[in-house]
């Protein structure tokens, strides 16, 4: 049984002496007039490379979905049609506004929420739609936008496991109305926690200022505050360690990118088996490389990060559908549009995350690869 030296694990951050080097400056100088320093130069960086107007830092993607929800206005009495299929924290900003998710089917293969499914959901009461890119896909933005504009709805990017993938020349976090990203440990760039939002729209813009600082306008001395919001703001040492990341992030995408290559190179031809897609006109940053295995092989997710742990490497469970959890048993509501059918259910049930953290090399991609085809072999 092949078995690694060391034990893979499923994910984590390149660090260089550059990120030391502004965490320290930040540690000792981001105070006083210079507080605000390198959260304003992360987000510039962010906004221009993504390609839109304006970014907001806050302590994590989460507080960047519910910000934004609460911007636009959607509340108690609304519906917000999500993916099923993505991880609860890009559904659960959805329920502190008081609104009620809606959840919908996944793309077969993009594993992005389908537009279809979206407008067999769309009612009376709908209000916002969440498009989730998954693992570095990226949801079809196009037809989304024409449902949204159709139907007078807020479309909303979740960009949080994306950054860095473009669609048909725009980069991630630049459709809808506003983005969010995510620079959790695990991510493409990290600052710890933490995450940012986006947009183009200067009014939605000053309204998630004023709602992430306990309802004030920004600068405000006198502690005058005229509505009851939020504490969402991102510490200045994590905006350093951020701005590192960001002037790195050519360097970072190429890295995740190859990481994805030296998987295909080596289980492309597996029988049973299907990576991350990247269609035309798109270039996947591969956040996660996820592997889909076919039902015949009789082996689910679980099983397989079973036999991949025997061998000392780690994994992730492909996300549950949503509708599935314990969370969710008293929504009846949300979960209405969901059918046995749906095409999420299968991928969910048996995908696996490999190993795809800065610290993978061809070598360690070659063991991992190699335990793949030995434990699906064993199954033949």
């Amino acid at each position: 049984m092949i078995v690694a030296p060391e034990r893979i694990p499923v994910a984590g951050p390149s660090i260089s002496d550059r990120e030391v080097e502004l965490v320290a400056d930040a540690a000792r100088n981001a105070w006083y007039k210079n507080h605000a320093e390198f959260n304003n130069r992360f987000e510039r960086m962010l906004a221009d490379y993504v390609g839109v107007s304006h970014a907001v830092s806050t302590p994590h993607c989460t507080a960047a979905l519910h910000l934004a929800l609460a911007a636009l206005g959607v509340g108690p009495g609304d519906e917000v049609i999500a993916p099923d299929v993505t991880w609860i924290a890009s559904v659960a900003p959805i329920v502190y506004v008081g609104a009620e998710p809606v959840l919908v089917d996944i793309d077969p293969v993009t594993w992005c929420l389908d537009p279809d499914a979206v407008e067999r959901a769309i009612g009376p009461r709908t209000k916002a739609i969440i498009g989730v890119d998954l693992y570095g896909s990226t949801c079809d933005w196009a037809r989304l936008q024409d449902i949204a504009d159709r139907h007078g709805l807020a479309l909303i990017e979740d960009a949080a496991e994306a950054l860095g993938s473009v669609h048909h020349g725009r980069r991630a976090g630049a459709f809808g109305r506003v983005s969010a990203f995510s620079f959790h440990g695990s991510k493409t760039v990290v600052t710890g926690e933490g995450g940012m939002l986006a947009t183009n729209d200067k009014g939605l813009f000053d309204r998630v200022l004023f709602l992430r600082d306990h309802g004030r306008n920004p600068g405000d001395r006198f502690f005058l505050n005229t509505e009851i919001a939020f504490k969402y703001r991102m510490s200045a040492v994590q905006a350093a360690l951020g701005v590192a990341q960001m002037e790195r992030i050519d360097e970072l995408i190429a890295h995740k990118r190859a990481i994805f290559k030296w998987y295909h190179d080596r289980l492309s031809g597996v029988n049973g088996l299907t990576l991350n897609a990247e269609p035309a006109d798109t270039q996947n940053s591969y956040w996660m490389v996820t592997m889909i295995l076919d039902p015949s092989l009789g082996l689910d997710k679980f099983a397989m990060m079973a036999e991949l742990d025997k061998r000392n490497i780690d994994s992730r469970p492909f996300f549950s559908p949503l509708s599935s959890l314990p969370a969710f048993d008293e929504r009846p509501s949300a979960t209405r549009f969901v059918t046995p059918q749906d095409a999420g259910k299968i991928i969910a049930a048996y995908g696996v995350n490999l190993p795809s953290g800065y610290n993978m090399t061809e070598d360690k991609v070659d063991i991992v690869a190699a335990a793949v085809r030995e434990i699906i072999a064993g199954r033949g």
